[in-house]
């Protein structure tokens, strides 16, 4: 007999995995988050009416991209294929029905669209019911990632799992069905590394400058420091996990930040809330072993930064003097641990030549987003027209750092420090020459995110650093 006639069976799709390389419950919460962190906190109290309820409550509150949304594109090609064949498609999930209207609206891929209501969690062994009674026992061939999906595969034409470790793969291999494989489950150790950042923990050198520069080069204030640089990078890498699970609606708008690993979906988001966490707590221990004051410090850090990137960073010039406060709090925080005062010059050139810094970073965003067309940097306070402003105030704060640094250069205390004063005024003219050579360059859209990251890769920039230690041991030898 020819099957010719009979009813294809219906390619049923998960999302959570599968179509997506995301989790939508966490991607509303976080989305949430970087809208209104209260509030988003405030759905929790959802949970107590079940996790369908929760997953209602989050998708109110949060404003999910859709469109930018890291899609699997295996998956796609095979939904599209069976369109073109005549298969009927389902999207079928236990993410909150609006969302999933939402992907499916978007993509145009599905006749159907079955979803969790807000009372009903549309997983697992109701999953696997609801879809024989709608289709029949067989009646249906659906894709999925999860060991949740093992009964809804049992009842399924043929059961096709997507990016399934080797395990899951055997459990769906030893059911009474036909069985295929979409892309294969891959942790990249590699992702996680790039997550942490561990590039930007250069600025927490910072933390090296007071005892640098106070002239106490000794064993213990060389470790203390040195404890001081570990712990902050953990908390920073923490901060910078927690920011881009805030922010990644912004990082998939932009042309080198949609790579990173989170907004990618080559990492799962609920690894990054529990490696933040992690990360911070790893950070707190060994802050503690520096004193209750350097701890005060640490956690001051964490709660400005933190207030950055939930509030702060979104609010324009108030943004840039919250990121120069960041870079003075490592000088602070060495300080404390080295048990070396900070000086009035030192404080006050520091906030300025941050302060420069902070505004070439915004500075370099704009440029970004005037090049690709767009009014506004995505997820800052800022529009193309303040190109300008942003520029002279990165100038302006510059200059003037150069300026306190001379006038540092007439104190008494610089007789003190060093032997032949008279050689560190060739600093001042490096760094002249260095703030004019970064904002122009920051101008010309050859900068990368983040000023002291592209100082070091920059060959001029390091010719400079090369530079100023030289006129620093000339002022010191004499």
């Amino acid at each position: 007999m020819s099957d010719a006639g009979l009813p294809r069976p219906v390619l049923a799709v998960d999302l959570d995995g599968t179509l997506v390389r995301s989790d939508m419950l966490h991607e509303s919460f976080w989305s949430a988050a970087s809208k209104d962190w209260p509030s988003a906190l405030g759905t929790l109290r959802a949970l107590a009416h079940g996790k369908a309820a929760l997953k209602r409550a989050l998708a109110e509150a949060s404003a999910v991209e859709v469109a930018s949304l890291p899609y699997d594109e295996e998956v796609l090609a095979c939904l599209r294929a069976a369109r073109a064949e005549g298969c009927p498609t389902a999207l079928v999930t236990a993410s909150d029905r609006g969302i999933a209207d939402r992907i499916a609206a978007h993509l145009g891929l599905f006749d159907e669209v079955h979803a969790s209501d807000g009372r009903h969690n549309l997983k697992g062994a109701d999953k696997a019911a609801f879809l024989v009674e709608r289709y029949g026992a067989g009646g249906y061939v659906y894709l999925g990632d999860h060991a949740a999906d093992l009964p809804v595969w049992a009842g399924a034409a043929r059961a096709v799992t997507v990016n399934a470790p080797a395990a899951l793969r055997r459990r769906v291999e030893a059911l009474p069905v036909e069985v295929g494989h979409i892309g294969t489950a891959r942790r990249d150790p590699a992702a996680y590394a790039k997550a942490l950042r561990p590039h930007q923990w250069m600025k927490n050198l910072l933390v090296f400058l007071p005892m640098l520069l106070g002239h106490q080069l000794t064993v213990g204030a060389f470790f203390a420091s040195l404890m001081a640089f570990a712990a902050f990078s953990l908390v920073a890498s923490s901060v910078y996990v927690l920011n881009d699970l805030l922010d990644l609606a912004a990082d998939r708008a932009h042309p080198r930040k949609r790579n990173r690993p989170f907004a990618s979906g080559r990492l799962p988001l609920a690894h990054g809330t529990w490696l933040a966490g992690g990360l911070f707590a790893a950070g707190v221990l060994l802050s503690l072993a520096l004193g209750p004051l350097f701890l005060f410090v640490m956690l001051s850090y964490y709660a400005m930064t933190t207030g950055y990137s939930l509030y702060f960073k979104r609010r324009m010039v108030i943004d840039i003097c919250v990121l120069a406060g960041l870079y003075t709090m490592r000088l602070i925080a060495g300080g404390v641990a080295a048990a070396v005062p900070l000086s009035v010059w030192l404080l006050a050139f520091s906030i300025f030549l941050f302060f420069s810094l902070a505004a070439v970073k915004r500075q370099a965003e704009l440029v970004d987003s005037a090049k690709a067309g767009k009014l506004g940097a995505s997820g800052r306070g800022y529009h193309v027209e303040d190109l300008s402003i942003i520029s002279q105030m990165a100038l302006a704060a510059g200059y003037i750092s150069v300026l306190v640094l001379a006038l540092y250069m007439n104190s008494p205390a610089v007789a003190v420090l060093y032997a032949n004063p008279a050689a560190l005024w060739g600093i001042c003219l490096v760094l002249l020459f260095w703030v004019s050579w970064i904002v122009m360059t920051t101008h010309r859209g050859e900068m990368d995110d983040d000023p002291i990251v592209f100082a070091v890769r920059d060959r001029i920039s390091r010719i400079c650093g090369l530079l100023v230690i030289g006129f620093t041991f000339g002022g010191a030898l004499g």
